[in-house]
């Protein structure tokens, strides 16, 4: 046996060649894929974990950890804000300053603020901050009329198909939103007011409907010029007895008291 055939150490790893001499190209093939079948390379025949000091090091990017919980946090207390009417129309508000006040820094204010302007409650204003939009009682008719128009056939199908015990399961939800009228606080009956629309129009099982029936009513329960509508504490209780009377049309079959307490429960909602 020719000596060197083992390798200099006996492991039966052939002796690297020579500096300087050349390598025929089958066996430097033949050794890549043995190199390959050993995990030594990666398929190139560069070497793994091989790193030469004139390689310039690749930076590793850094890490930048977000927090959703904080910015949904943040987003739900400036719509709170926005529909209780401390977030005045016309005004503008920068991210620093509102930070400041929710005890966070201006990154998950600026990020929800700038999803309230996709929604259309606020645009920015360049190198100030966001200014809330001002709208007047045409936008508000308006909204009415367009959320009458895609809900009232809804729920006139949903009289017609679901049992009357399918709208007595809404009924906590009903009575939540007479409970929450009775606080007074404006912001918290606008919510359990989109809990229940959200909860009967989910019975007609078409997410899309949801989502677009939801932003309509949000943009409704924002405030006017001027300030938020004074409406006091009997007016929501009204209203949100419009709920329960509504339940009680549905189950019942009653197509035209639907539609009217539909329609003048969307005109009185703001």
């Amino acid at each position: 046996m020719k000596q060197g055939t083992q390798g200099s150490a006996g492991t039966g790893i052939p002796d690297a060649p020579a500096r300087g001499s050349r390598v025929p190209p089958q066996q430097r093939a033949a050794d890549v894929d043995r190199d390959r079948g050993r995990g030594l390379t990666d398929g190139t025949g560069d070497v793994r974990g091989e790193h030469t000091h004139s390689e310039t090091p690749i930076p590793r990017p850094r890490q930048v950890l977000q927090r959703p919980s904080v910015r949904g946090q943040i987003l739900d207390a400036l719509r709170t804000a926005l529909v209780g009417g401390e977030l005045t129309p016309g005004e503008v508000y920068s991210a620093p300053a509102l930070g400041d006040r929710f005890g966070v820094s201006a990154t998950p204010v600026r990020e929800a603020m700038q999803q309230l302007a996709t929604e259309g409650a606020v645009e920015v204003v360049p190198n100030r901050g966001f200014r809330v939009i001002e709208r007047g009682a045409r936008e508000l008719a308006e909204l009415a009329e367009i959320r009458a128009l895609i809900e009232v056939p809804v729920m006139l199908r949903l009289a017609r198909t679901v049992p009357a015990a399918r709208w007595a399961d809404l009924r906590p939800l009903a009575e939540g939103a007479v409970r929450a009228a009775s606080s007074g606080c404006r912001a918290t009956y606008a919510e359990s007011d989109r809990a229940f629309h959200r909860a009967v129009l989910a019975l007609a099982g078409n997410e899309q409907l949801v989502q677009i029936a939801e932003d309509l009513h949000r943009r409704a329960q924002w405030p006017l010029v001027g300030g938020p509508v004074k409406r006091g504490r009997a007016d929501l209780v009204a209203d949100a007895a419009e709920h329960l009377a509504l339940l009680d049309a549905l189950a019942a079959g009653e197509w035209d008291v639907v539609r009217s307490l539909v329609q003048e429960h969307f005109a009185g909602s703001a």
